[in-house]
């Protein structure tokens, strides 16, 4: 079991495609994209393009380690300074590039939900800490592990530097399984305009 971010393959720029194909297939049937892209096709096609903009985020501005080369799971890590990023910030990660590819319309129901979620992390959390978003794990290969590993290799890095970690779900299950690693609610939500549930759940150090 890997314990430790030395042991993780750390994803580069030249990574960023086929990781974000990884992540997209893990989030195809998240309950916020199938709300904002119905069409099955439409959203595997855009939710490649919006990872790759959210990796070469936390590539730019914060941490992505993957499992191994293969790329079977992977998890984007957030210092608390960078989590919400300016437009200069956002453009140099190919914002514009996703927002020409995803339509006016899309772009602006995606920004109003992430604007949402950014208001648990100003109301919420007035500390450093690091912000995990997201973590997936490729579908063949979930089940074997790869999710614990890669939380507990960050794990015993911010309990060293005396860091919480932070994490949003919209998935009960995904709920349930943060809280095996000592993740706790610290409040819930509905995302507007829907009936999708919103965790937001803090893991002090240890």
């Amino acid at each position: 079991m890997v314990t430790d971010l030395a042991n993780l393959f750390r994803i580069k720029k030249s990574h960023i495609k086929p990781a974000a194909a990884v992540v997209a297939r893990a989030f195809q049937d998240n309950a916020i994209f199938v709300h904002c892209m119905p069409d099955a096709d439409t959203r595997k096609q855009i939710l490649h393009h919006l990872f790759q903009f959210r990796l070469r985020c936390g590539v730019l501005y914060g941490e992505v380690y993957a499992i191994s080369p293969n790329l079977e799971g992977l998890a984007v890590w957030f210092p608390s300074k960078h989590v919400q990023m300016s437009l200069w910030q956002m453009l140099r990660a190919g914002g514009f590039g996703f927002y020409l590819k995803a339509g006016d319309k899309l772009a602006a129901t995606l920004h109003a939900i992430e604007e949402y979620i950014l208001s648990f992390h100003r109301r919420l959390l007035d500390f450093p800490y690091w912000h995990l978003s997201p973590l997936a794990v490729d579908p063949p290969f979930q089940g074997r592990g790869h999710a614990t590993a890669l939380l507990k290799a960050m794990f015993a890095r911010t309990d060293r530097e005396n860091l919480p970690c932070f994490l949003e779900t919209q998935n009960a299950r995904s709920m349930r399984f943060y809280k095996r690693f000592g993740f706790r609610v610290i409040e819930k939500g509905v995302i507007p305009g829907t009936e999708i549930p919103h965790w937001a759940m803090l893991r002090e150090s240890r």
